[in-house]
């Protein structure tokens, strides 16, 4: 059998390719989003990017209810985007395998918080398998599969930063495709009015039952006993750090988390004489081992926040002096918009009005920083629209004239369209600017409905983002280029003063679009500088000062958008050919 040294969401992808899936859904969200990357490729397989994640849960209930193998992926915001079809399809069961792969962040790597998603399926009654290492993402996959079909439910693999972003060995195996499982229409298991989802809850108390003392026997679930004065119970990535620091200390290692395996637990805490629950982010097992009257030490030690590390259980359990190397001084480099990005010409003409802008989820939050100090809100996935109808509902028009609502194109078409929806609805004022840079940036340049491209690399007609906003009967609807600024200006300020729903679209592509060609350099005429900082303003990486005051542009950095050319009164900046 081949071995592959394999990221641990590369392993994920190849768990579902070896388990037989034939759909995928899903929406980019880092750290997820490397998982349809991989599945993509594997052609046996129907891979899609869909608008949001509510959508892609729904394709792969379809799917599922259809009677083949489905999974949907993404980041653990995105499961609150899907809960709405999750909760139901815990009562209804499946067809198909069904599972929902979502990747947590503890530590806030690129994320708006810590949400922990074993809350989100103890809610929803769904079991949860954690892999601890990029063997065990695949091999729980393939499990979770075999959980679904036997179970009659959903279940979800939950991956972290650490994880599904680490390297491992994998065992690659032949793909296994199970035989479709015939439809047999059945309204009483996948119409879920009130009468029939009563009887399903009665049926989903009872199969979480049965996982609990089903999983007792899971090979998931092990009790790994050798010195007894000390016992962990946790699971993946901490279990891990565990072995690391008491490699010679009794672990039981959960690979489902919920519902848990009681009377494993209890069985292994009556052999240890001191019990540790080793889990980042909530106290989901703990909570619950304590509820039972077992002795632990839990949260009390160890924090609610962040990510965990070996050198915790060295500080915190076996009271070692852990020294940590001073980090070498080096000059802070904070988060920042690229050279020649779209989003910095925008907001250095919104900055410059003194306009503020409600915020979303994208590049183009670096707004909200020094030097461009433009974004002031940030919530979440098309909040920024409805931010500003909130706005403006609540303190008038006059209130909002010097507000706008910013959002990328990709974001618009996740939730932002049904937010301007209910705007245009509910007759509110405002001005939406959406930066259309033709992908879904932050994530690392995926394709959505607006770009004429699929996840297969598919040419398909692309949505037209102004004929969309037209639609919605909105009179005010512009395009104008993102660096074409003394138009842009004038449009902002013209429409900011509108009572009325108005839309002003900045078209320019990411500059780290593959293919993007460039063909000026901005350069210094330094005899001509006088100095007054006018074009350091929107904070290019680009541009520097010389010793003496004037302006430096880095000629490998610059793309030659012409932003600081456009800034400078006294023509000290000249846009050239490349």
């Amino acid at each position: 059998m081949e071995k592959k040294i394999m990221l641990g969401n590369e392993a994920i992808a190849r768990g579902a390719y070896e388990a037989g899936v034939k759909v995928s859904a899903a929406y980019p969200g880092t750290p997820s989003t490397e998982i349809s990357e991989n599945i993509a490729p594997y052609e046996e397989i129907y891979a899609e990017w869909s608008p949001n994640e509510k959508v892609a849960m729904e394709v792969a209930v379809g799917a599922s209810i259809s009677g083949v193998r489905a999974m949907a992926s993404m980041k653990h915001v995105g499961v609150n985007v899907a809960s709405d079809p999750l909760y139901t399809a815990s009562y209804c069961g499946v067809n198909g395998g069904l599972v929902l792969v979502a990747a947590d962040d503890p530590g806030l790597y690129s994320s708006q918080n810590e949400q922990d998603t074993r809350c989100v399926a103890r809610a929803a009654n769904v079991p949860v398998l954690e892999p601890s290492d990029s063997q065990e993402a695949k091999d729980f996959v393939k499990f979770a599969y075999e959980l679904s079909e036997k179970y009659d439910t959903p279940v979800i693999v939950r991956t972290t930063t650490r994880l599904a972003h680490s390297q491992g060995t994998v065992v690659l195996e032949e793909r296994n495709v199970p035989q479709d499982k015939p439809y047999e229409r059945n309204p009483a298991k996948f119409v879920m009015m009130p009468a029939n989802a009563i009887g399903r809850h009665v049926y989903v108390e009872k199969r979480m039952k049965e996982l609990s003392e089903d999983g007792c026997d899971f090979k998931v679930n092990r009790a790994e006993y050798q010195d007894t004065s000390i016992g962990f119970i946790t699971s993946g990535i901490p279990y891990q750090y565990v072995k690391e620091a008491c490699p010679n200390a009794s672990v039981l290692k959960l690979g489902m988390v919920h519902p848990l395996p009681k009377k494993l637990i209890e069985e292994f805490a009556s052999k240890v004489e001191k019990l540790y629950i080793f889990e980042e982010l909530e106290p989901v097992i703990e909570e619950q081992v304590k509820s039972w009257g077992i002795q632990a030490v839990g949260k009390e030690l160890f924090t609610l926040q962040g990510e965990y590390s070996a050198n915790m259980i060295r500080e915190k359990v076996l009271h070692e002096t852990v020294s940590v190397k001073a980090p070498a001084k080096v000059p802070a480099r904070p988060p920042i918009l690229c050279p020649g990005c779209p989003h910095r010409s925008v907001f250095s003409v919104l900055s410059r009005l003194g306009i503020h802008a409600a915020g979303d989820i994208g590049c183009y939050t670096l707004g909200a920083v020094a030097p461009l100090n433009v974004i002031d809100t940030t919530v979440c996935m098309g909040a920024s629209i409805s931010t500003l109808h909130g706005m403006e509902k609540a303190r008038g028009k006059e209130y909002i004239k010097n507000w706008a609502a910013v959002i990328g194109d990709s974001t618009f078409m996740h939730t932002g369209v049904n937010s301007l929806m209910n705007m245009v609805y509910n007759q509110g004022t405002g001005t939406v600017i959406i930066l259309d840079n033709s992908t879904t940036g932050m994530t690392g340049h995926q394709d959505h409905a607006a770009t004429g491209k699929t996840l297969k690399g598919e040419t398909v007609p692309a949505i037209s983002i102004y004929h969309l906003c037209k639609s919605m009967g909105i009179e005010h609807v512009t395009e104008v280029s993102a660096f074409d600024t003394k138009e842009l200006e004038r449009i902002v300020k013209e429409e900011t003063a509108r009572d009325a729903v108005s839309v002003i679209i900045t078209k320019a592509p990411c500059v780290l679009l593959k293919g993007n060609v460039f063909p000026y350099k901005c350069r210094p005429v330094s005899d001509k500088c006088k100095k007054c900082g006018a074009c350091l303003k929107p904070g290019c990486p680009a541009l520097t000062k010389n010793a003496d005051g004037t302006i430096a542009i880095d000629d490998t950095m610059c793309n030659g958008c012409g932003l600081c050319e456009q800034l400078c009164k006294f023509e000290a900046i000249e846009r050239t050919e490349a």
